[in-house]
């Protein structure tokens, strides 16, 4: 959280200074904006390889924008989303063996750029529209967790890949991550005051456990149930008895991906300035 603060205040500082340098053309509240965001948000990852919007789940969220030219805007974000995914809803026949689930909110800052294809300003009769492309630095909290005979438990604790154990040399995965959000949008100005935004955005993430399934490999049970306890070793391997789950658990050699995505609606903090400069 100490992280995530610091982020938030940096953004502060640097909205801050491009405000007071620049306001002798447009003061501070004219050239910022808030909004409010809501669309969808899903996952891509060992349990879910390509198909881009399955198990999507409802995302909400809050943008700022501060106006720097015609083609370039800062942001900063905060959202929340869940996203989850059924090995037993996979075409492949070694991932419904696997038999493995999971879900987790996710609550994420960022902050960043935006870039317009065309001149835009909120409030500008002329430059009233854009596509737009977006790259930021963030970073979020997960949580993944699972059904276990009905009730949802936390993953990351129980350490089904011997996390924390004699069995293996991991500890326990963070659950705060770093992620690089980037995307594209279009938006459209109502009015003098106002405009909406279509949104689209994947994160690349840098951890491969955003569904408890990494580069750890199928334990013994029996060995994983006296180290990290019985639960662990039940949600470690949920294959059907008859089947014998040997090697990794999921591939290595990629990470975990998710996507948020929806409307957003932005508001001038101030009265638009009538002079359009580039």
């Amino acid at each position: 959280m100490k992280f995530i603060f610091k982020i938030v205040l940096t953004l502060a500082v640097v909205f801050s200074i491009i405000g007071s340098t620049h306001g002798q053309l447009e003061n501070f509240k004219s050239r910022s904006s808030l909004g409010f965001m809501g669309g969808g948000s899903y996952y891509i990852g060992d349990l879910n390889k390509y198909k881009h919007f399955n198990n999507t789940n409802l995302s909400f969220g809050m943008i700022y924008r501060f106006h720097v030219n015609s083609r370039i805007e800062l942001r900063g974000t905060v959202r929340y989303g869940k996203v989850e995914a059924y090995d037993s809803e996979s075409g492949y026949a070694d991932q419904i063996a696997r038999n493995l689930s999971f879900e987790s909110s996710i609550f994420e800052v960022a902050g960043g750029l935006e870039f317009n294809y065309l001149n835009y300003k909120m409030g500008n009769k002329d430059y009233f529209f854009t596509p737009y492309m977006f790259i930021d630095m963030g970073v979020f909290k997960m949580d993944p967790k699972t059904d276990y005979n009905g009730e949802l438990v936390s993953l990351q604790t129980i350490g089904t890949e011997g996390q924390n154990s004699e069995l293996t040399s991991q500890n326990a995965y963070p659950l705060v991550q770093l992620a690089i959000p980037f995307g594209i949008g279009f938006k459209i100005n109502l009015g003098k005051r106002a405009a909406v935004s279509l949104e689209y955005g994947l994160r690349k993430t840098f951890t491969d456990y955003l569904d408890d399934v990494g580069k750890g490999e199928f334990l013994n049970a029996a060995e994983l149930a006296q180290q990290n306890g019985n639960i662990a070793a039940s949600l470690a391997d949920r294959s059907p008895s008859e089947i014998k789950m040997t090697g990794s658990r999921g591939n290595a050699e990629t990470k975990d991906w998710y996507s948020m995505f929806g409307i957003m609606f932005t508001f001038s903090l101030g009265n638009p300035d009538i002079c359009f400069y580039r």
